[in-house]
């Protein structure tokens, strides 16, 4: 019989919906009958694409046997933890106190009052057994010690992200962007790329900091480090060369072998990084990611109405990566005669290059040129006839079972979604990446807010969570923005102002200076959370900081800019100590030193003078304008003929007509608002 999960809407939940452990879903149902029957509450934490959920899975939660201990001891409660990100973190946060290390599946056993007494990751089998009885039996004979550990855990739950308000004023210097990425550059790997390591993940917001370092700072070690990787990440298996699109990440120091789940974050974040690299260096490689992964996130992730699913498995027929490897017979049989040097090309062996016998994940050593040279044919007839080939092999795979696909639609998430199209619009200028991006904001507005509050997810039943999260705000915020800046109509920019201000209505803790994870009006957990540390998604405090300094400068609001400066200033004595942990933080310290350039676009001709002005990069700097406008900047400026502003510190240079004249008074010290010699 199928427990309480089979009324979910989480794919996650679903999966252990015909487990004979009588799992329950987080609610008032799990959590009062732990408290009337005094047990002890486990919960289970893992999300859909997880491979190693789906292990402890089939090992223990589809075992009868292991089923009855859980079910006559504890009050099990399984959780989505993509759903209820709250949750999550505060459990998170136990286990890496209780073990230093966390990860997925986490599994926390509770008091009946929800303070935690003891967790991990994934167990085997007769460990977990073991492990359940052995906390039955302390629960029952010892439960003043439980108590007793549960509350000093809690404290230090609730105290381990407590910020103290910096009071004063801070003058950044460029010695501190120095201090900063000195002792950062010591971990790069300059021969395979990302940090010196195993394994590897992409970190997105590590090498868009790195980028506009390189740029800013003039600084050739960062730009190396950042062509390196994103080369490297490019030919590995981490990426599907034949279908587009990143997985997690690579257990190993060469990005060769992947952990084979395509998540929607990741995807998201190395659209916008790959865009924002070609526009500082145009190489081929860097547009073919972007339009390749894009295709991937079109052809596998988007639904019909225009939001975007959050992932797809990394198993198929209970196999990790089957889908995605291939047998060199296997490429004969789909390419005959070119299917030699096709091997060739993407490293396949008839041994195979995994753990698998024969198996092959495709990936690149040699750039197309030199491999184009070492065939006698030129660049363009072998990108021609790789693209041909790779159609063949994709149509094939297309047959196989897929993997299972995650298509709930995460608020957070999509906005970082909107934002990559917008990111490589303005990049590429591609119409149908603006079409996709409005689709987007669109389905965003109709089907994720209610009574105009933001959702976390989509579709949701009514016994599901609904609400959002500070980085479900964050994010569609920070994507408004930047779909203003590649339209110029402002009621994208306006709708980010009012999200922003529920932000601080809902999240704001006056006494920190900072912004709550969970909102005041939401479920009162244990703790209530602040996050504070960039990972593989920046963090939703830093997000919001880099938003306020830019809505203070489109709205001409100090309140904005005053709040930005008090959580960097908060923050700032911990970016140097552990730089990749607080790389977005990092950006807008960089702002803050380096200056934010307002271009003001305005006239019949403003969009093509904005793709015009894309051709140059700047990374701080907003763009605003169009035809009409009330942002403050734009009073004022309104003519028939087109011109082009460039203000800073509340000051703007006289207007020009061409991009290239701007282009100068940017790059030339002398006649920059603001800027000393």
């Amino acid at each position: 019989m199928p427990n309480r999960l089979i009324n979910q809407s989480s794919p996650y939940l679903l999966q252990h919906a015909n487990n004979p452990v009588d799992w329950f879903p987080w609610g008032e149902e799990a959590l009062s009958k732990a408290m009337t029957e005094n047990k002890l509450i486990l919960v289970s934490i893992g999300y859909s694409a997880c491979h190693w959920c789906h292990v402890m899975e089939h090992e223990s939660f589809e075992d009868e046997e292991v089923a009855e201990i859980m079910n006559k001891y504890f009050v099990c409660i399984k959780i989505d933890r993509e759903v209820r990100s709250d949750i999550d973190q505060i459990y998170m946060n136990a286990v890496q106190l209780m073990t230093g290390a966390g990860g997925w599946p986490l599994n926390c056993f509770c008091l009946p009052d929800q303070r935690p007494i003891y967790g991990g990751t994934y167990f085997r089998k007769n460990d977990w057994k073991n492990l359940l009885k052995n906390l039955a039996e302390f629960w029952k004979k010892k439960p003043d010690e439980a108590i007793e550990y549960a509350v000093r855990l809690t404290d230090g739950i609730q105290q381990s992200e407590n910020v103290i308000k910096k009071v004063g004023s801070v003058e950044y210097t460029i010695q501190d962007l120095l201090s900063i990425f000195e002792p950062w550059k010591r971990s790069f790997d300059l021969v395979d790329g990302g940090f010196n390591r195993a394994p590897k993940f992409p970190m997105p917001n590590n090498w868009q900091f790195m980028l506009r370092y390189a740029h800013l700072m003039k600084d050739d070690a960062a730009h190396t480090a950042v062509r390196v990787t994103l080369q490297k990440m490019a030919f590995g298996g981490i990426y599907d060369q034949i279908g587009g699109g990143f997985a997690r990440y690579s257990v190993d120091g060469k990005w060769h072998v992947p952990h084979f789940e395509k998540m929607l974050y990741d995807n998201a974040q190395l659209v916008s990084l790959y865009s924002e690299a070609y526009q500082y260096t145009p190489d081929s490689l860097y547009k073919d990611v972007v339009y390749e992964s894009l295709a991937f996130i079109e052809r596998e992730l988007t639904s019909p109405e225009g939001g975007y699913y959050s992932a797809l498995d990394a198993d198929s027929e209970g196999v990790e990566g089957k889908f995605y490897t291939f047998t060199k017979s296997e490429l004969i049989e789909i390419l005959g005669d070119d299917a030699d040097w096709f091997c060739n090309y993407y490293q396949v062996t008839e041994a195979g290059n995994w753990e698998e016998e024969h198996t092959n994940i495709l990936m690149r050593e040699f750039d197309d040129t030199e491999f184009a040279s070492e065939l006698g044919i030129d660049t363009s007839e072998l990108k021609t006839k790789i693209d041909v080939l790779k159609s063949k092999v994709l149509l094939a795979r297309s047959s196989r079972v897929r993997p299972g696909l995650d298509d709930k639609i995460l608020a957070a998430w999509n906005g970082m979604m909107l934002k990559a199209y917008t990111d490589a619009y303005r990049v590429f200028g591609e119409e149908k990446f603006i079409e996709k991006a409005l689709k987007n904001a669109d389905f965003i507005f109709q089907k994720l807010f209610i009574n105009n509050r933001l959702q976390r997810v989509y579709p949701f039943d009514n016994d599901d969570w609904k609400g959002a999260f500070l980085d479900d705000y964050a994010f569609i915020i920070e994507a408004l923005i930047g779909l203003y800046e590649v339209t110029f109509e402002e009621v994208y920019l306006k709708k980010a102002k009012d999200l922003t201000d529920i932000s601080i209505i809902e999240f704001y803790d006056q006494e920190s200076g900072m912004f709550y994870y969970t909102s005041a009006s939401g479920e009162q957990l244990i703790a209530r959370k602040l996050e504070l540390m960039d990972n593989v998604i920046p963090a939703s405090n830093s997000v919001m900081a880099n938003n306020l300094f830019k809505l203070g400068h489109f709205f001409d609001d100090q309140t904005y800019l005053d709040m930005s400066d008090q959580m960097l200033r908060n923050i700032h004595p911990n970016i140097k100590t552990y730089a990749s942990a607080y790389s977005n933080w990092a950006s807008l310290l960089m702002y803050k030193i380096f200056g934010l350039y307002e271009i003001a676009i305005t006239g019949s001709a403003s969009d093509g003078k904005r793709k015009e002005i894309e051709k140059y990069y700047i990374p701080n700097k907003i763009l605003l304008g169009g035809t009409t406008g009330t942002l403050p900047l734009l009073n004022d400026k309104w003519h028939a003929e087109t011109k082009v502003y460039v203000c800073r510190n509340k000051t703007c240079l006289l207007p020009v007509k061409e991009v290239i004249d701007a282009i100068k008074q940017i790059d030339n010290p002398s006649t920059t608002p603001g800027v000393q010699d």
